[in-house]
C-alpha cells in the first residue's frame, strides 16, 4: 500500500510561497527552501514596521511642528504647554498639516499659546 503524501496540498503551499516571493533576488524567488525563509523574514519585518511606522510618523509631525514653532520664536514644548493651558486639544498630525499649509492660522495659534504662557496663575484669595 503506497504512503499518502497529499501532493495537492503540498504543491498548493509551495506555489503560494513562491508567488509571495516573486521578485525577490536570487534563489529566494525560485527555490521553495529559500523562499520560505525569505517569506517568514519579510513577514516579521512587515509586522514590526507596521507598529514602528506609527512612532516614526509622530516623530516626523513633531519635528515639523518644532520647525514651524522655531520660525515663530517659540519652542515646541512651550507651544504645546500653551495649547494645553488654553484647553486646545489638537493632535500632532493636524498641527503639522496646519504648520505646513496654513502658516497664518498656525501663527495665530502660536500667539494664543504665547499669551497663555505669559498669564501667571493669580494668587488664591
Amino acid at each position: 500500500m503506497p504512503r499518502v503524501t497529499n501532493i495537492v496540498a503540498t504543491k498548493k503551499r509551495r506555489n503560494r510561497v513562491l508567488a509571495t516571493t516573486r521578485g525577490y533576488f536570487g534563489n529566494k524567488s525560485r527555490l521553495f527552501r529559500y523562499a520560505k525563509d525569505a517569506m517568514w523574514r519579510a513577514g516579521k519585518f512587515a509586522y514590526r514596521d507596521r507598529k514602528r511606522k506609527k512612532t516614526e510618523m509622530r516623530q516626523l509631525w513633531i519635528v515639523r511642528i518644532n520647525a514651524a514653532c522655531r520660525a515663530n520664536d517659540i519652542s515646541y514644548s512651550r507651544f504645546i504647554d500653551g495649547l494645553k493651558k488654553l484647553g486646545i486639544e489638537m493632535n500632532r498630525k493636524s498641527l503639522s498639516e496646519l504648520a505646513i499649509h496654513g502658516e497664518e492660522a498656525f501663527r495665530e495659534m502660536v500667539a494664543k499659546a504665547r499669551s497663555a504662557l505669559q498669564v501667571k496663575n493669580p494668587p488664591a484669595a
